[in-house]
């Protein structure tokens, strides 16, 4: 496993079960936003990536969101094959409300996670 991914791991970790909780809690809005955060930390790595993508694409199905489980398989995909190469935008939330292609500001949290993961 590269070392990014391990380093970031935890860090993803966290989001997600924060995003378990907030469901468990029936809070689906609050859950996504975790996932959100749980995608810009882990863009970079295409373990990662690919895993937070499917986690939103079970959210879109626990939600009978079609626009969001039809986007989710199209960024699983794009995930397990783009993100090697750097083929990311750096920020993107990677909801389906969002285009695959924007680039998006960092929460100033997370990119103190993501440069000290980098680091490591």
């Amino acid at each position: 496993m590269p070392s990014f991914t391990r380093a970031i791991r935890p860090y993803v970790d966290a989001e997600l079960q924060a995003a378990d909780r907030a469901l468990a809690e029936d809070d689906a809005t609050r859950a996504f936003v975790h996932l959100e955060r749980a995608h810009v930390l882990g863009q970079a790595s295409t373990i990662e990536h690919v895993r937070v993508h499917v986690r939103m694409l079970y959210w879109g199905f626990a939600q009978r969101n079609l626009r969001e489980v039809l986007g989710q398989l199209l960024r699983i995909a794009g995930a397990a094959t783009k993100t090697v190469f750097g083929l990311v935008p750096h920020g993107n939330t990677g909801g389906a409300d969002i285009s695959p292609f924007r680039r998006m500001p960092v929460p100033p949290d997370l990119d103190a996670l993501i440069r000290h993961a980098r680091e490591r």
